[in-house]
């Protein structure tokens, strides 16, 4: 077991005084200035940038999303696939006219991608615009990165490999005011083959029980209605400290908490997921019946090809148990098309259990090759094209199955909490069911935040349509 690293409560203590002294700084030369957090990437990097946020708050900046009047912007970057990197690039690259237009002004790029030796190297010799790199590890010292790139006007790489740590305390600026991320844990110890997580995020690493029922406790006494317990495995939570507390536990801590609210998480490991999960899911009244398990394949060969340590068997066992459990589950998962060697026999596997599952929603991807992961130097002899016929494939099934789950919705009730604002006329509220279901509605914004009862009226591929009762 790698040895977990704390990050002190003093060394926090310092990084948040480092704050203080760029607010004199900053304030002294200019007023109301401003920072741009532009993020990509999973669930996790948003919880990333709520802490940079809150750094900047601290640090007495105002935020905007419009890069010309942004004094700092930050990138929060995503490694997973090569198309989310391009994306990066490209509107990193975009910022030339903003630094032109704003010479003073500091770019900062951040993330798993620059985690990665490759694209750091890229953006030190490519993109001389960008003032200050930094990888996961070293988030938690961003003042003090800041700070160095302000006094000393010279560019900031913070990089180093590590497994990563763990730290309390830095502040928080969240997005919204029902739904809030909650972290529970960082990094992956799984490795499978195709993914660079474990590489730029570390080690798994848990927060004390106590420390995440606490920060749960407090965004429920702060309105929040709607949890989402994150981690990269959550249902490894635990194992890497001196307690017995495991993931089901930890659930039934928060939900202990009094309240109206509801307990979200991601993601789960199809190797880790127990029946004490299941049951713990559906006997916590706070817990939706919503479950992301990623099964990412349906050929036991290109399973055991992508190391993910179970086979199409275990899998459809676990998903007939957690539906004895939940008959009501809303079951959702991600695959890989085209994985080196995937055969059209492969394929037809995957075809097949998607066939026989019947999920909710299904997130496809074609697989990208990842520098440094065991698949990238994989015999891989099939074409791109190829691999967008089997994605065109997939994609319709997924379409036509969650147009016909949905079609299932119409003339029930559902309790729904209202999350927000759609931007148009009709159908101007967004909701979500216990089970995770998008909800469009017409109503007044003034129920954002609240509980409602709602008949289902209609729906497509990807949305319902209700009416509030």
């Amino acid at each position: 077991m790698v040895k977990r690293h704390t990050i002190s409560a003093e060394e926090i203590a310092h990084q948040r005084a480092l704050c203080e002294e760029i607010f004199e700084r900053i304030n002294a030369s200019r007023a109301h200035p401003l920072a741009m957090v532009d993020t990509y990437g999973c669930q996790q990097n948003e919880a990333d940038s709520e802490k940079i946020r809150g750094y900047l708050a601290e640090m007495g900046y105002g935020f905007t999303q419009n890069e010309f009047e942004a004094d700092v912007i930050v990138v929060n970057t995503c490694a997973v696939r090569e198309h989310a990197e391009m994306r990066v690039l490209g509107n990193v690259g975009a910022l030339n006219h903003t630094k032109k237009a704003k010479p003073e002004q500091i770019i900062a790029v951040c993330g798993c991608m620059v985690q990665q030796e490759h694209m750091t190297e890229k953006i030190k010799k490519s993109y001389p615009i960008v003032d200050l790199v930094f990888g996961p590890h070293e988030l938690w010292r961003f003042p003090e990165l800041l700070l160095d790139v302000m006094t000393r006007h010279k560019r900031v790489f913070a990089t180093e490999k590590n497994d990563g740590a763990v730290t309390e305390g830095i502040p928080l600026k969240r997005d919204g005011k029902v739904k809030a991320w909650l972290s529970i844990m960082y990094g992956c110890n799984n490795f499978c083959t195709y993914c660079i997580v474990p590489y730029v995020r570390g080690r798994e690493r848990s927060r004390l029980p106590e420390d995440i029922v606490a920060e749960a406790r407090q965004l429920v006494a702060e309105g929040y209605k709607d949890i989402t317990l994150l981690g990269q495995n959550v249902n490894s939570y635990g194992k890497d400290l001196d307690s017995e507390t495991d993931f089901a536990d930890l659930i039934r801590m928060v939900n202990d908490i009094p309240g109206d609210f509801l307990i979200r998480f991601m993601t789960s490991h199809p190797k880790d997921a127990t029946e004490k999960l299941f049951r713990t899911m559906a006997e916590c009244e706070k817990c939706t019946h919503q479950l992301h398990l990623p099964v990412q394949a349906g050929s036991n060969r290109i399973l055991k090809a992508m190391n993910r340590h179970y086979d199409r068997e275990k899998y459809l066992t676990q998903v007939k148990l957690a539906r004895q459990y939940m008959p009501d589950l809303v079951l959702t998962t991600d695959i890989i098309v085209g994985f080196p060697d995937e055969t059209e026999e492969d394929f037809a596997d995957t075809l097949s259990l998607c066939e026989q599952v019947r999920f909710d929603a299904m997130f496809t991807f074609i697989y990208s090759k990842r520098v440094g992961t065991p698949a990238a130097s994989m015999l891989d002899p099939y074409t791109r094209e190829e691999k967008q016929k089997h994605f065109d494939r997939l994609t319709e099934v997924a379409n036509r199955i969650s147009g016909e789950k949905h079609a299932a919705y119409i003339g029930t009730h559902q309790r729904v909490l209202i999350d927000g604002e759609t931007g148009r006329n009709e159908y101007n509220l967004s909701a979500r069911t216990n089970g995770g279901r998008l909800v469009h509605l017409k109503d007044d914004p003034k129920l954002i935040g609240q509980f409602r009862n709602v008949v289902i009226t209609g729906g497509n591929t990807w949305a319902l349509y209700g009416e509030i009762e």
